[in-house]
């Protein structure tokens, strides 16, 4: 099954059955392997990045993915200030003029809720590459792909989920698609100030997928599989003061790794801040810029369905 199998736009984790997330990893799989049959597949064709935040893995990973199959790029970073947004055009006009140059427009905006809105207008696919606190699905795609390649499996996996998880899009969209499979548990690892929403805790609930909420990071790490950090947002914080109560509240060191089981892995999306201690990079365990390079595979894949 192919991935545009009721897949016009790629907006949230939602969207994925296991089905095609298993025909996505196979192709991503063939990408890794064999590079040289994918030369030139979308030649002709080109991608916008519709940048209004910040992003450097996802941006290039993307541009490179769009190159790799032979496609062209385009673009503007912060185009909050160096796009026609700065003049007061909406979001949506914005959309509609670039699906005029563009076949596939990658877009990350700083709203929850952008990227459906321009799907709701868009002539192209739309790929959410991150909108505001919401999903970021083709993060999540890569996340699990990395656990499928570094465990073996997904069916059956530990995961906690440890920081800023009220603002984190990564651990939403990867928690979202980690529901689609069997005997999976989820402990969510956070200071009350940022604990997971109620919304998709009420999700976990419906699908029977059991999860644990706590504070105490030393109590999980024994018993997870997956170990999958990220940072506090400090630029989702409008208090000062309430982003300090919560900043360093865990960090992963050689401490940390030594309560850790000898075949877990150490995830983080990046970009970290102190969260992971750099004596752990050599760990075989961690695994986050294996986790990075992951993402131009996946997202080869990803463009290499909706577009051919």
């Amino acid at each position: 099954m192919a991935v545009t199998s009721g897949l016009q736009h790629v907006i949230e984790s939602q969207q994925f059955s296991r089905s095609i997330l298993e025909d996505l990893f196979a192709r991503a799989d063939e990408i890794k392997r064999e590079p040289h049959h994918f030369i030139g597949r979308l030649a002709g064709q080109v991608m916008a990045a519709l940048f209004y935040e910040p992003s450097t893995r996802t941006r290039l990973s993307f541009e490179a993915a769009m190159l790799r199959l032979g496609g062209e790029t385009m673009g503007t970073d912060n185009a909050r200030e160096f796009s026609s947004a700065a003049k007061g055009e909406t979001l949506e006009d914005t959309i509609q003029i670039v699906g005029g140059y563009a076949d596939v427009i990658v877009l990350r905006h700083n709203e929850e809720g952008a990227a459906k809105r321009a799907a709701a207008v868009a002539s192209v696919p739309i790929i959410n590459a991150g909108d505001g606190p919401g999903q970021h699905p083709t993060q999540a795609l890569l996340d699990l792909y990395t656990v499928r390649n570094e465990l073996g499996r997904i069916d059956g996996v530990r995961v906690a989920m440890v920081g800023d998880l009220a603002n984190g899009r990564t651990v939403r969209s990867l928690t979202y698609l980690l529901g689609k499979f069997k005997d999976i548990k989820v402990w969510f690892v956070a200071p009350p100030q940022v604990a997971m929403r109620e919304d998709l805790k009420a999700h976990l609930d419906e699908h029977h997928v059991p999860w644990i909420e706590t504070e105490d990071l030393n109590a999980v790490l024994p018993e997870a599989d997956v170990v999958y950090m990220t940072r506090i947002q400090k630029e989702r914080f409008t208090d000062p003061e309430a982003y300090n109560a919560v900043k360093g509240a865990y960090r992963i060191d050689k401490d940390a790794m030594a309560l850790m089981r000898k075949y877990a892995i150490l995830m983080h999306p990046l970009p970290r801040v102190d969260e992971i201690s750099p004596e752990v990079d050599a760990d075989p365990r961690s695994a986050y810029f294996r986790q990075a390079r992951n993402g131009l595979h996946v997202r080869m894949a990803l463009l290499d369905r909706l577009l051919t």
